[in-house]
């Protein structure tokens, strides 16, 4: 617990409670999950009350075409479980049939959606209520209308470009061609009747039936990919977590497709420097986060992908002993380049090179926790990938559809290379902390490639420098691009920025609370009092709230 003036206050408490807590992007998502809890239901059923609201209320960032990454503590098993629904490439998905543009807007760019099967899988292995219950608000609010926040304005004016180049725009720009104004309703009926669908149809309704036919009729009418086969062959999958001890705790995330590993990594690297080495916001501290962070998206960038299609030596790259090695090539006092955040043949020559972790082998995005009374906890990180994802809903169904094949390579060598049926590397990342062998913490974020960096930042906070969910949250982040650039929030004190030029880095001041380091929610349990503790990120329209 923070006590001293080491680090800012934040600005609002951390959220508290007794029986449950929910923490996610949109205060109308966090009260949809607080009532399941107060209903009487788990946190598998409101983790999808809070998912399906925000597909009404964050649009653009989420939603029933979208894929996404399940961290789960089963507290009657004692077990922490991974569900996988990130989707899959179509099977006509090949290099030559995109472009780098048809990869990233149109309906060429969406994976096989995810979601609906990785919600539906929650409850259907650990849910207590009725389908209907769970889907109800989400639907409630489609059709009568949800408030639009200033935020929500912003981004959907933001998107209304890509948007305009197809037929489905008018679902969120209406026959103005103009988005939405903060404080008006944003009515979605056409979704309204996908949801109701899924709740009488479940999954087989989605990937067999009706709305599978929808949408690859509409797919194929814009000339798609998708077949009733990628639909009807797709399923989530249960996996085992990977972690890491780290000081007194184990951090757990998910392992590949997802690139996780990166954080736990990194968390890897700065445990070699002692806790009484780090400071916070202290300039060498900061390099040396900086240093790492670098390392390591450079062997994310060697290695990530599909592991039913590359060999990825997450053992190795875990371990003390490459840990060790890659400290050493750490400068305390000069920053080095880096080739960027994703693959690409033409490096620079003095741009840092990836290590040989196998020698030691033995967007658009948003992030939610929910945990329940019964010890249960929940963290979901969904996306659409960019802003409403490939822009395109098909059909009549309402649902837009992601555009995860962005995160795809193109250019062969890449292990992360499109092709059909295959999973995309990609940069959803859930954590949940132990300590002394029980659940501590549940924290995430969206952010794009962003993730891997911002996550490591305020896991030190709340692990190493003592601060509460909310306080770890709102504390200043950064994020490194290419070369030597370093995006910094402008609540980063100008002589620690200085101090971190004459060190090498190029740094670029980014306004106090940016979208750019991500939006952050996370819950913390105070054993010993029997206490949530929940914080949730400013930089959105989050809300963390207690019971």
């Amino acid at each position: 617990m923070a006590t001293d003036s080491l680090f800012p206050a934040a600005n609002r408490p951390a959220a508290i409670g007794t029986n449950g807590m929910v923490a996610s992007a949109h205060p109308l998502a966090s009260m949809a999950g607080l009532r399941i809890l107060q209903d009487g239901g788990n946190a598998f059923d409101a983790a999808v009350a809070v998912a399906s609201v925000l597909n009404v209320g964050e649009p653009y960032m989420s939603g029933v075409g979208g894929i996404g990454l399940a961290l789960v503590y089963v507290a009657k098993e004692d077990r922490v479980r991974v569900l996988n629904f990130s989707g899959r490439a179509p099977k006509a998905a090949t290099p030559d049939r995109f472009t780098h543009e048809t990869v990233q807007t149109g309906i060429l760019a969406p994976l096989v959606p995810g979601n609906v099967a990785g919600w539906l899988t929650l409850h259907e292995t650990y849910g207590s209520l009725d389908r209907e219950r769970l889907f109800q608000q989400a639907i409630d609010y489609a059709e009568d209308g949800i408030p639009i926040t200033a935020l929500n304005s912003r981004m959907m004016a933001q998107s209304a470009p890509r948007l305009s180049r197809f037929p489905s725009a008018s679902i969120i720009l209406g026959d103005s061609g103009r988005p939405p104004r903060p404080g008006s309703r944003l009515r979605m009926p056409q979704l309204a009747q996908s949801l109701r669908t899924i709740v009488k149809g479940g999954k087989d309704v989605f990937y067999k039936g009706e709305l599978a036919e929808r949408i690859v009729k509409g797919s194929q009418e814009l000339g798609g990919l998708f077949t009733m086969e990628d639909m009807a062959e797709y399923e989530p999958q249960w996996q085992e977590p990977i972690r890491i001890g780290y000081r007194d705790y184990e951090v757990y995330t998910t392992p590949p497709n997802s690139s996780g590993f990166q954080i736990l990594q990194t968390l890897k690297l700065l445990e070699g420097y002692g806790r009484d080495r780090l400071v916070f916001q202290s300039p060498e501290t900061l390099h040396l986060m900086m240093e790492a962070v670098k390392l390591c998206t450079t062997d994310r960038i060697r290695f990530a992908g599909d592991p039913d299609v590359v060999d990825i030596p997450v053992r190795g790259l875990l371990s003390d002993e490459y840990a060790a090695k890659q400290r050493r090539r750490i400068d305390p006092e000069c920053a080095a380049p880096v080739s960027g955040e994703h693959y690409s043949r033409k490096i620079a020559a003095e741009a840092i090179s990836p290590g040989n972790p196998e020698e030691f082998d033995g967007g658009m995005t948003t992030h939610f926790a929910v945990a329940d009374r019964d010890g249960n906890v929940v963290s979901v990180t969904q996306t659409l990938g960019g802003g409403f994802g490939s822009a395109v809903a098909p059909g009549d169904t309402g649902i837009f559809l992601n555009n995860m094949c962005y995160w795809f390579d193109l250019e062969e060598g890449s292990p992360n290379l499109i092709g059909p049926g295959v999973r995309v590397d990609f940069v959803v990342a859930p954590t949940h902390t132990f300590k002394d062998g029980n659940f501590y913490a549940g924290m995430g974020t969206p952010g794009s490639w962003g993730i891997l960096q911002t996550t490591v930042q305020f896991l030190m906070h709340l692990l190493d420098f003592g601060m509460d969910p909310q306080e770890a949250i709102e504390a200043p982040r950064f994020r490194y691009f290419t070369g030597k650039r370093v995006e910094m929030e402008e609540r980063f004190p100008i002589q620690v920025r200085r101090a971190l030029e004459e060190k090498g880095h190029e740094v670029a001041v980014v306004e106090p609370w940016s979208m750019s380091v991500g939006g952050a929610q996370g819950i913390r349990f105070l054993r010993d009092d029997g206490v949530f503790q929940g914080g949730a990120d400013p930089r959105r329209d989050g809300l963390a709230i207690g019971w």
